[in-house]
Parts: structure tokens; C-alpha cells; sequence
């Protein structure tokens, strides 16, 4: 349906309303119609009669407002059609009453903050598998789409496809609760709420596809609902953990990008334009997930590890010593390739850059860094650094042909183009 927006201005402005208000309308509609399925569809139609009216009406003034009113209405009339659900439709034509004005649509800020918690509840429903648990709630809350999270998952895209397919279908068939879960049920559910958390700011910190380098919006909604999990589940460790970590990283948003957009590399940046709040709010929560917790777990390592960042003045005093140590018992916990390539950054650092190559020579070959990027870049810096150029030129270039990310793209053969 994007085709019938000529004006490339109201195009860019339509896309921009779904991404901040998608997540939360597809929430509030859950909480009415208690379906995920019927929640989306709805969402989607209010979508494309956006798409049909604002280029020849123009953007309405609380766009949010616009979206929600038309979506309920639609949700009235497939109830009226199908006769479904006497009391549903009750339900819907009462919340529904009359256009939704800016002053409801602001004086209900407080509940549709809680529906989009709630979505996550109940996308992390126990009757899904755990893959399902995360890539619904990526998909409806973070509003990912099905590359993003493939590339999260190092899964390909026909998978979390599928696995989104089955999952809505699973919730429906099991009549699956879509209240909020009791304090009991959230807590047999929080593992995966904190994973998926955690994979919606990483895609916010390093976009996987697209003319962007990051998308700061979507760090600041898994900072927010990491808050409130905060406030949810006060004692545990890996909350305090997790709240650190994107804290930290967040603190170098503004310093990862140059005015062009060009992106900047952790070495390179202004550590001047790190925000101080941000970092005082992350060593903070770091300082509770110790307090809490004498072996830390994963979230609340990768905390300790950008706080090592946070705390040097400069590039050079980093301690990565302290670093490769934490990177190695980060390992010993997940497994996860992924952080043995960052275990290997830390290695080539700390007792420079034959210690990398050597764990990097472990990891060629498996599978699931079969298309990740960041594997032959590691390797291109660290052969940079031994005065093998010609190799490290191959794999920035390789490296290249592997990411979605413009920006990324041209850095990496901007690094295979540069002078010895």
C-alpha cells in the first residue's frame, strides 16, 4: 500500500508515526480485543487507511489518536460482521464511546505505558517455546522486522517467519490469558523479557540494516521498560545488570556519530560528549547487581565490562586486562560465539594482536558466524595492527559484503580502500 503516497514528505512522516506509535497501539488493542493475532490486523488496517488518507488530508495534529480511533472502529466492524463475542464488542463499543480527543489520548499516557508492558507478559507466555517467547515480542514491542531479528538470532528470515506465524496461532488455540500476568507468572516470564530487552537496545545501538548507524530511539524504550523492571523485580541481580549495561552504553550515543553520520569507533570518540548521567546511572545499578549477587550473571558482566570503558579518562588507559578477564567468564556462561569475538578484541588489546587471531582461528568455520560481519572486521583490525595490509584489506572488504548497514558498509571499505 506505500505506493499510493506520492508525496515522499508524508510517506517519511507516516513511517515515522508507526515506528514511535506501533508498539503501543498494538498493546492497547490486545488489552480490548484480547487477541495478538486481531490485535496486529487491526493495527495494520489502521495503517494503510493512513496511508490512504493523510497524503490528500495531511498528518491529523495527535497522529497516536488518529491510528488508535480508526483501529477500534475496525475492531467494532469485524465484530458487527462476524457476530463474535457479544461481550468483546460491548467492551470495544464502550471504550470506543466517541473520537478519541488529545486530551483523552494524553490522560491515557499512563495506561497504554502499562499495555505495552503487559504486551511483553504475554508475548513471553510459557506456552511458547522460549525462540517464540523473543521473536514475538521483538517483532510487536520492539517492532523489529523479520531480517533484524534473524540477524539477532543468526537465524534466517524464513525461520522467525514461521516461528511469529506459529506463535500468534499457538496463543490462539491455547486461549492463552492476556491479562497481566500475576507477580508469581511475571517471574517465571522475566528471563525472557530481559533478553528481549536486551536485543531491542542492541538493535537501537547497532542498527542491522538501513541508511542509519543506530536508532537512539529504540535504546531509549528498552532503557524505559528496563526501568520499570527495575521497580517490578528489586532483588534480582541481572535486573540491576541489564539496567546498567544499556545505561553505560547509551552514555556514548551522542560520540558514536560524527555530524555526517558517519560512524566513529570506540577508540576514536570524544570521551568529552559521553554523558555523565547516563554513566552515573549505569555504575549505580551496576553497584545494586553486585550488592545483590557475588557471581554475576550475563547482564550484569556486560555491565562490568562497559564500565571498565565508562571509567577510563582515555582510550589508552582502558583496562583490558579486566576486560578480556570478564570476557572470558561471560563466555564460560553463554557459550556464545558471538562473545568470543569480542573476547578476541579484548585478547588482541591486552597482549596485542596474535593473542586475537589465535582465538579467532577457533571460531572460523562455525556455523553461526557464517554471516557475521563483525568476525573478518576483528580480523582486518588485528592484521591492520601487525602490518599485514593486504590481508586486513580482504577482510574489511569480505567484511563488507556481509552488513545491511549503509553506514557500516562504507566504513568497512573505506578501511579496505585506506593507504598502507
Amino acid at each position: 500500500m506505500i505506493e499510493c503516497v506520492t508525496d515522499p514528505t508524508t510517506h517519511e512522516a507516516i513511517e515515522a508515526v508507526w515506528q514511535l506509535e506501533s508498539t503501543r497501539l498494538i498493546a492497547g488493542l490486545v488489552r480490548m480485543v484480547r487477541d495478538v493475532g486481531l490485535a496486529e490486523d487491526l493495527a495494520q488496517d489502521a495503517l494503510v487507511a493512513a496511508l490512504a488518507q493523510w497524503p490528500q488530508a495531511g498528518v491529523p495534529d495527535n497522529p497516536g489518536a488518529w491510528l488508535m480511533t480508526t483501529a477500534k472502529r475496525r475492531g467494532v466492524d469485524q465484530f458487527r460482521r462476524r457476530e463474535r463475542g457479544d461481550q468483546i464488542y460491548a467492551a470495544i463499543a464502550h471504550a470506543q464511546g466517541s473520537d478519541v480527543s488529545d486530551e483523552d489520548f494524553l490522560a491515557a499516557i499512563d495506561h497504554v505505558e502499562d499495555d505495552v508492558l503487559r504486551l511483553m507478559f504475554v508475548c513471553c507466555h510459557p506456552v511458547l517455546t522460549p525462540e517464540a517467547q523473543c521473536t514475538l515480542t521483538l517483532k510487536l514491542v520492539g517492532g523489529l522486522s523479520t531480517r533484524e531479528i534473524a540477524r539477532a538470532y543468526l537465524t534466517t528470515e524464513a525461520t522467525v517467519a514461521q516461528r511469529v506465524v506459529r506463535a500468534k496461532r499457538t496463543l490462539s488455540e491455547a486461549g492463552a490469558a492476556l491479562e497481566e500476568p500475576t507477580e508469581a507468572e511475571r517471574g517465571l516470564r522475566l528471563t525472557t523479557v530481559l533478553s528481549v530487552i536486551y536485543l531491542l537496545f542492541n538493535e537501537g545501538y547497532s542498527a542491522t540494516a538501513g541508511s542509519e548507524w543506530m536508532r537512539p530511539t529504540l535504546c531509549r524504550e528498552a532503557i524505559r521498560l528496563g526501568r520499570i523492571l527495575v521497580s517490578l523485580a528489586p532483588r534480582l541481580s541481572e535486573v540491576h545488570g541489564l539496567s546498567a549495561l544499556m545505561e553505560l552504553q547509551s552514555s556514548r550515543l551522542a560520540a558514536r556519530v560524527a555530524e555526517d553520520g558517519r560512524p566513529i569507533l570506540l577508540l576514536d570518540q570524544d570521551r568529552s560528549q559521553w554523558d555523565p548521567v547516563h554513566i552515573a546511572r549505569g555504575l549505580a545499578a551496576l553497584e545494586r547487581a553486585e550488592a545483590l549477587e557475588s557471581e554475576l550473571g550475563p547482564y550484569a558482566l556486560q555491565g562490568a565490562i562497559a564500565a571498565c570503558h565508562a571509567r577510563a579518562e582515555t582510550a589508552e588507559t582502558t583496562d583490558w586486562v579486566r576486560i578480556a578477564e570478564l570476557y572470558e567468564r561471560l563466555a564460560g556462561l553463554t557459550g556464545s560465539p558471538v562473545v568470543e569475538v569480542n573476547r578476541a578484541v579484548a585478547l588482541g588489546m591486552a597482549y596485542g594482536p596474535e593473542a586475537g587471531l589465535s582465538l579467532l582461528d577457533q571460531l572460523e568455520g562455525l556455523p553461526a558466524l557464517s554471516g557475521y560481519h563483525l568476525l573478518p572486521s576483528v580480523r582486518g583490525d588485528l592484521l591492520n595492527k601487525l602490518g599485514r595490509h593486504e590481508e586486513a584489506r580482504s577482510e574489511f572488504a569480505r567484511a563488507a559484503t556481509m552488513t545491511q548497514n549503509e553506514r557500516e558498509r562504507k566504513l568497512l571499505l573505506d578501511r579496505a580502500r585506506a593507504p598502507i
